[in-house]
């Protein structure tokens, strides 16, 4: 894939757009403009996901729909994450090469992307993992809380 449009496309920026407005695909929107579907598609398990935690403020911990939505907001969160890490690790000639090719012809004049990326990608490490560890640790506990349940349901 290759941006549709002809203006500069910054690493840095779209490696922090990632990391503050992933989940609902602002990074998408910044690299392919408003008409990206991939951007747009962004929002529907992020919606999902909000949904569920609605749900545990409404109903509680004990409401089992939430513990299927909620998982998916989590992953929704980790991948947009890794798409920020692989941003901001993305070689600067490669990057230009995607997404500036009319500066990618001409040597030299391609700026450095420097450290801020790296601090993005860095950033995005640290939340997506940390997400995604909770989400893991979450689904497991609330699966094995059930089965336990189910368990004494068919032992009485």
């Amino acid at each position: 894939m290759t941006s549709t449009t002809t203006g500069y496309k910054s690493k840095t920026l779209a490696t922090w757009v990632a990391l503050l407005t992933g989940p609902v695909g602002g990074h998408r929107f910044y690299l392919y403009g408003l008409g990206d579907l991939w951007g747009w598609l962004h929002a529907v398990p992020t919606l999902v996901g909000a949904w569920g935690l609605n749900r545990v403020f409404e109903f509680g911990q004990d409401d089992q729909l939430s513990w299927l939505l909620i998982p998916v907001l989590g992953f929704m969160v980790a991948y947009t994450m890794l798409q920020a890490i692989l941003y901001g690790l993305t070689p600067d000639e490669k990057w230009h090469a995607r997404f500036n090719p009319q500066l990618a012809t001409s040597t030299g004049s391609a700026p450095a992307s420097g450290w801020f990326a790296v601090i993005g990608a860095a950033l995005a490490l640290m939340l997506g993992a940390t997400v995604l560890m909770s989400t893991i640790a979450f689904s497991g506990q609330r699966y094995f809380e059930y089965q336990i349940e189910e368990a004494r349901k068919i032992s009485q």
